[in-house]
């Protein structure tokens, strides 16, 4: 019995110190849209997905809930409309899901740690450097971007802590061999950014333990220490295959391992094409075949986080529009390898265009003209001509081209192949106009022809189609009478293959126009209540670094009665106020709270002013001073109280 031809492809382990967004479901989506092409095409497939969760981060997260590290992990990935419940509602088709804080992978670790240890790849030392909480990472001063993290853009502070290292500098050259001479990482776009930004500069070696956290797998030979992220995480690519665990066969690791392809984000390029081959060269394991970092989806120019308060949630795209539209809509848009703009606009526009226009008009027209003209059995009469010919010349060549494009991981790419057809097709219908036809009992012959050849169309460009929304093309199969035998990958590729009396109806809309206006409105109005919820009710500025009482003494706080307040012209925000500050001269001060207050309701109050501050000029007028206001913010908006004290207070009365 012939062995399938095994293609292993995973995601990274996401990290779950909140929910998931639709980021995190971008490759997801993308990663399941392979494995099913590649079962589509008879490979013997695992596809792993899986959670990061160890770390400091965790820890502190937990401790802020009141609960156990592990109790709070549990709660986003296996709790309700965690992780679990969100592949499951997106249709993903993991063989296996990876938790690192299950104990066939802790066993895994320990292992692994041990035996670069042994082999004096890992040593132990001290470090001192600066280390970004976020993200998990150290970094040398060099490395830091305007005095921040490179990754994320937050500040760093330094550490210093006992801790294992991993000879990472060690195997450099054979790294760069990889990235430069190999086509390992992609797109290529990757790997001049590798070896300019990390091996040129020389690969430092890389912390693999800490000391200052508890919340990791135990070094076992070495109590204190947790082994640090990236061997952590970077091995469940093998612990989730049975390497040194006995929770699979060793016979997956034997079969699956390497990988083909891992997905992973942009930001994490670094450690899956250096580090991950380093410690695999170091463990005489063999390499992937392709590292691919995809783009991100991105916000008003950035990157989605919880931090910027940008991130959408696919449980409600997915409730509202379909998950299958969701899926499509990811990877028909957006160039995998690069950055992608997300907009509910854009999603809804796409799903009127491709799916509703394009797609589900020619089922639906199709369907119903046979059902329309013949009862939903075709005759078998037929009656070619030249007018078929371009049309099925696109079909023959189409899984040709498709394949082109999902070989290279360029998804879009593959879908406009199959949307060139469908677009041929819906054309064919308006050339060979059915309707007349079928006004002509002697056209018949040829009106069957025409109406067998959009329902190929459809089966071919359906097959094509079933990796990317698996659950419609389903229904688009039942709607044209095709067996499973009719969408195999095999039959892509052939003209003919549905049954002349294959038996048609006219199903449901497969993807009924959404109605633009009312759509937004409510999704902007769900994101709106979800981005409120999930900020604190209530949460005030940390405080700042002690000065000393010279310091403090040096600013000269004063009563002042508010004479006339007024708004200034040509600004939405500043309010100019003229006041008494005892001296008997009129103090004028601008001040940007309009948003807050109108300014007839100041006059007459008595409030608090810095008088010892140079003046400042603004939109043309010296203002002298500072009003003093309290700032806190209240479910993410900010909250601003105009400084107002007893009015029996004497205007120029110092504050001590």
């Amino acid at each position: 019995m012939e062995t399938k031809q095994k293609y292993y492809v995973t995601t990274p382990i996401y990290y779950p110190s909140d929910k998931l967004h639709i980021g995190h479901t971008y490759c997801t989506v993308a990663a399941d849209t392979l494995a099913r092409y590649k079962r589509l095409q008879g490979y013997d497939v695992m596809f792993l997905t899986g959670t990061d969760e160890h770390g400091q981060k965790i820890e502190t997260k937990a401790e802020e809930a009141g609960v156990s590290p592990k109790e709070f992990v549990d709660r986003i990935v296996a709790g309700p409309r965690g992780v679990l419940d969100l592949w499951k509602l997106m249709n993903i088709s993991n063989d296996r899901f990876v938790r690192t804080t299950d104990a066939y992978h802790v066993k895994t670790i320990q292992t692994v740690f041990r035996k670069m240890y042994e082999k004096g790849d890992i040593y132990k030392g001290t470090y001192k450097g600066k280390y970004c909480t976020p993200c998990e990472s150290f970094w040398t001063e060099s490395q830091l971007v305007d005095g921040k993290c490179p990754d994320c853009g937050r500040e760093v502070h330094d550490a210093e802590e006992e801790a294992y290292f991993f000879r990472l500098s060690k195997y450099a050259d054979r790294v760069r061999h990889l990235l430069e001479d190999t086509d390992f990482l992609q797109p290529r776009t990757r790997v001049n950014e590798m070896v300019n930004n990390f091996i040129k500069p020389g690969l430092e070696d890389l912390c693999v333990s800490r000391t200052s956290f508890n919340w990791g797998i135990p070094v076992d030979f070495d109590p204190g220490h947790v082994v640090y992220v990236w061997v952590d995480a970077l091995f469940n690519y093998a612990s989730a295959l049975g390497l040194y665990n006995d929770a699979y066969d060793t016979a997956d690791y034997e079969r699956y391992f390497p990988a083909d392809v891992h997905f992973v984000g942009k930001e994490i390029v670094r450690f899956h094409s250096i580090i991950w081959p380093a410690m695999l060269m170091s463990m005489d394991m063999p390499l992937p075949k392709h590292v691919y970092g995809h783009g991100w989806l991105v916000m008003d120019g950035g990157k989605m986080s919880k931090s910027k308060g940008n991130v959408v949630d696919p449980y409600v795209l997915a409730e509202m529009f379909g998950v299958d539209a969701l899926r499509f809509f990811l990877l028909r848009t957006f160039p995998f390898g690069s950055d992608g703009n997300f907009s509910n606009e854009l999603l809804i526009q796409t799903i009127n265009i491709d799916l509703a226009n394009d797609l589900g008009n020619l089922v639906s027209r199709t369907t119903a003209m046979v059902e329309k003209y013949f009862g939903g059995k075709l005759p078998a009469a037929r009656e070619d001509s030249d007018a078929d010919c371009d049309l099925k010349k696109m079909v023959g060549a189409l899984r040709g081209r498709y394949e082109t494009e999902m070989e290279k991981f360029q998804f879009q790419n593959g879908l406009e192949e199959i949307f060139k057809v469908i677009s041929r097709a819906n054309k064919y219908i308006d050339e060979n106009m059915p309707w007349a036809l079928a006004k002509d009992e002697s056209k018949h012959a040829r009106l069957a022809t025409v109406l067998y050849n959009l329902l190929e169309t459809i089966r071919v460009c359906g097959t094509l189609l079933t990796p990317f929304m698996p659950d419609t093309c389903d229904k688009m199969f039942a709607q044209i009478g095709a067996d499973a035998a009719c969408h195999t990958w095999e039959s892509a590729a052939q003209w003919g293959v549905l049954p002349a009396e294959a038996a048609v109806h006219k199903g449901e809309s497969l993807f009924p126009r959404v109605d633009t206006e009312k759509a937004l409105e409510k999704l902007n109005a769900l994101q709106e209540a979800q981005r409120r919820a999930a900020k604190p009710s209530l949460e005030i500025e940390p405080f700042t670094e002690q000065v000393n009482f010279d310091t403090f003494s040096k600013s000269d706080f004063r009563a002042v009665k508010i004479k006339a307040c007024e708004p200034v012209k040509k600004s939405k925000k500043l309010l100019k106020f003229v006041l008494d500050d005892g001296t008997g001269t009129d103090r004028v001060i601008l001040s940007g709270i309009h948003e807050y207050y109108e300014p007839e309701e100041l006059v007459g109050k008595t409030a608090i002013a810095i008088v010892n501050l140079p003046a400042r000029q603004m939109m043309g007028i010296d203002s002298c001073g500072m009003l003093i206001s309290a700032v806190h913010s209240e479910e993410g908006e900010e909250r601003l109280h105009l400084l107002m004290v007893d009015p029996h207070i004497p205007a120029g009365a110092k504050l001590y």
